[in-house]
């Protein structure tokens, strides 16, 4: 088996997205970034590697057994036995992962790009491991709450982290069902829209209004989710992990 030494981590826990999981260009000061003393490589399907990385579901149960106990995380000088952690790659994406002792991939991290490159050349050279899988994620369906990767694709980290929060809101927006409240909202978004809009139902109001926010991101889409989440603590707070304080 391969091993890597010294592999910086920066555990993102519980994301089902690949894109949530940030490349090293997108870290920051206050992640917390751990040491793997050492930890198995393996060289994988790229069947298996997307579904590892785009959801959170059962791993191989061989796989765990060719990993169990050979990982190991360096904290404060002292060397701690990871049950099931490894880096695996199809030759193409790399992504280390930690189940904590469950059997899914509860922690996810990239690499940094020196590493990234020993990964390449170690694994080069060396047979694909085949480990059967359940593989019923090929048709996940995305939903507004785990967007389809097409709608964060060339955003920043705080962009996609806006976008998500702002889908929470519109989410919420939703099983509200209440006209007027949603009329609001999308005339906001759209005033030339204002007589077209309070001849229209609920339904077809909301759908118009996620449909047009959707794509890409922008000063209008910041200001929009800066106003609809106003005077909801939760929303607020994670905007200001973003964002900072909001000004009233």
């Amino acid at each position: 088996m391969l091993y890597l030494h010294d592999v910086w981590v920066n555990w993102f826990e519980g994301e089902e997205n690949g894109y949530n999981v940030c490349h090293f260009h997108e870290w920051r000061k206050d992640d917390s970034v751990e040491l793997l003393d050492q930890v198995p490589l393996l060289k994988i399907e790229a069947g298996l590697f997307n579904y590892i990385e785009n959801d959170l579901s059962e791993l191989p149960q061989q796989l765990l057994d060719d990993i169990f106990q050979k990982a190991y995380l360096r904290r404060n000088h002292e060397r701690i036995q990871l049950d099931y952690c490894c880096v695996v790659s199809d030759g193409t994406g790399i992504l280390a992962i930690d189940t904590i002792g469950y059997n899914i991939p509860i922690r996810k991290s990239r690499l940094i790009p020196r590493q990234e490159q020993l990964v390449y050349e170690m694994i080069e050279n060396q047979e694909t491991l085949c480990y059967g899988f359940n593989c019923e994620t090929s048709s996940k369906n995305f939903h507004i709450l785990s967007p389809e990767p097409e709608l964060m694709r060339g955003l920043t980290r705080k962009e996609r982290q806006l976008k998500q929060l702002l889908f929470m809101a519109l989410d919420q927006l939703n099983s509200s069902q209440n006209v007027a409240e949603v009329r609001y909202w999308y005339t906001e978004w759209c005033p030339e829209k204002y007589s077209e809009i309070q001849q229209l139902p609920f339904n077809d109001v909301w759908k118009m209004l996620f449909d047009e926010t959707k794509h890409g991101w922008s000063t209008k889409h910041e200001k929009f989710c800066e106003n609809i989440i106003k005077g909801q603590p939760f929303f607020e707070k994670l905007w200001e992990m973003e964002h900072g304080p909001k000004v009233n």
